[in-house]
């Protein structure tokens, strides 16, 4: 449960930092305003506010978040949110029903939007050119 918590801390830095450091990014969050939480079916977690181009995370939920992530468990969830793979790993979250959405569904397409500009970049090498 621990690295679950800290995992979602850490995911408002990590957004943060990618704001500040990416032009993109912080166009992608310019102008918006969004209030979601992730969590665990027991109630363990954060919630999350966007707001000027500024993430604040706070300890606990709330009652007016657009849209939840919620996992059926701890390690579930951070399995899922530490993947590699994420996109994939978020869909089989969602097939298996270790993860349940709940909200907004076109803000949690925008937020996904955002959480991919967290992901690495793929370097494209001679050997990938080949393939065209």
């Amino acid at each position: 449960m621990f690295k679950f918590k800290f995992l979602l801390w850490a995911f408002a830095q990590l957004l943060q930092r990618k704001i500040n450091s990416n032009p993109n990014c912080a166009r992608y969050v310019q102008g918006k305003r969004l209030s979601f939480q992730i969590r665990t079916a027991s109630g363990i977690g954060r919630h999350y506010v966007i707001e000027n181009g500024v993430v604040r995370s706070f300890a606990g939920l709330t009652n007016n978040a657009q849209f939840t992530l919620s996992f059926v468990n701890a390690t579930k969830g951070f399995e899922i949110l530490s993947a590699r793979d994420a996109q994939p790993a978020f869909l089989r979250g969602v097939g298996s029903k270790d993860l349940i959405i709940g909200g907004d569904f076109l803000e949690v397409l925008w937020f996904q939007g955002l959480t991919a500009f967290l992901q690495p970049q793929k370097v494209i090498s001679a050997y990938d050119l080949t393939a065209y």
